[in-house]
């Protein structure tokens, strides 16, 4: 059932090149789990919250290097407060003991907000609170004064060092498509052009309203993910990108009437690996095309990569680190890029068309090595290729 609830239109936003952003109403709902019969996106519409209490170590350090995001940046408007984590200290740190993560947002010190604008969700740790400690909890302080406001109460309960009054700090925790991270990938896919970005991404708000929750019932989905058409490789033990590979072969054997099933078991993929991002303001997918018993000349099916971008392009900005297609020869390579020509300039720029297994290898991170010793790129494909079965739901 869809939620009712809207973005506030009076939030108290900071002032902007452009009007206050008011975005569509969001639907809030769970993660995907394999008892579901439909697929969610991966990204929860509501934060999370993290509180860090110093008292059983008054002297340890936090054990992060933050991020300033109060020095009036546009792409930091949809922050809810000063200071972000950019980075976890390695060791056993107070940060990581309390389950800190990256991208986490610093609002408050010890019951004292340090907002950029008032929360629309309440900590339920806030409960037991009156009225007027929520009204401090929730202070809004003005645009330039945030973080060292933030920094200086931090030092001042630190400095004090009073057992009665250890120090506690409150963070809140968002999705990787929410606007607190997602916003500077919108900024970015258009050049920096408020107005662009923001109705770029409305569109992508309504777009998520009315793709979300997804059934992957039916019984074309169900073949292409059983069938590995469309699936994830994992590379858990080295640092490669994750992927979404796509055996074109195998998609181009299905009929015209199964491309929005295609599509469908795409963004699913997609949202799988982007929630797996260590760091959600940068998720991250490469994407692998293989073309092995695919004759371009022969008539490639253009339409299924078509609809494809359609979606992608428009609803996951400044995710694709690679996309690769191979094997494709250097004879019909012009080919093939003539039936990309639907592609925009900066995405065509992370596009690699290629039959050298040492490109493919240097363009998606794999190790050459390992790829070798498999006896070659559809080998290694097959052993890292995950099975899907998260994703699939039997009638």
């Amino acid at each position: 059932r869809k939620s009712t609830r809207t973005r506030n239109p009076s939030r108290n936003y900071p002032p902007t090149p452009t009007p206050t952003p008011v975005f569509f109403s969001r639907k809030q709902h769970k993660l995907p789990t394999t008892t579901m019969t439909v697929f969610h996106s991966t990204s929860p519409t509501t934060p999370s919250f993290v509180s860090i209490s110093f008292a059983e170590d008054p002297t340890a350090q936090l054990g992060t290097q933050l991020s300033n995001r109060d020095k009036g940046n546009v792409s930091d408007m949809f922050v809810p407060g000063f200071a972000t984590v950019l980075r976890l200290v390695d060791g056993d740190t107070m940060a990581r003991r309390s389950g800190v993560q990256m991208g986490d947002v610093f609002v408050a010190v010890n019951g004292e907000g340090f907002r950029r604008f008032p929360p629309e969700v309440e900590d339920p740790s806030d409960a037991n609170l009156d009225e007027g400690e929520k009204v401090l909890k929730n202070t809004v302080v003005k645009e330039g004064e945030g973080y060292a406001g933030l920094m200086g109460k931090i030092k001042a309960v630190k400095g004090a060092g009073d057992p009665e009054q250890p120090l506690v700090l409150s963070l809140e925790r968002y999705g990787w498509d929410e606007p607190p991270n997602a916003w500077e990938r919108f900024l970015k896919a258009r050049n920096g052009d408020v107005p662009a970005a923001m109705a770029m991404r409305q569109k992508h708000e309504a777009w998520r309203n009315e793709t979300f929750p997804m059934d992957l019932k039916n019984s074309a989905v169900r073949d292409i993910l059983r069938s590995k058409s469309v699936s994830e490789l994992d590379f858990k033990g080295n640092d490669s990108i994750p992927c979404v590979y796509v055996d074109y072969a195998k998609l181009q054997a299905l009929s015209s009437d199964s491309v929005d099933s295609v599509v469908q078991s795409f963004i699913a993929m997609t949202e799988v690996i982007l929630k797996k991002s260590s760091d959600p303001r940068t998720p991250k997918a490469s994407q692998f095309i293989d073309l092995s018993h695919v004759t371009i000349t022969g008539g490639m099916r253009s339409d299924i990569l078509r609809k494809i971008y359609g979606v992608f392009e428009p609803n996951y900005p400044e995710t694709l680190h690679r996309m690769v297609m191979y094997p494709v020869s250097s004879i019909v390579r012009r080919t093939a890029s003539i039936m990309l020509s639907f592609v925009n300039e900066n995405t065509a720029a992370k596009f690699v068309i290629t039959d050298k297994v040492d490109v493919v290898c240097k363009e998606l991170g794999w190790p050459k090595e390992e790829v070798d010793a498999c006896g070659g790129i559809t080998e290694f494909v097959a052993k890292h290729c995950m099975p899907n079965e998260e994703l699939i739901h039997d009638e």
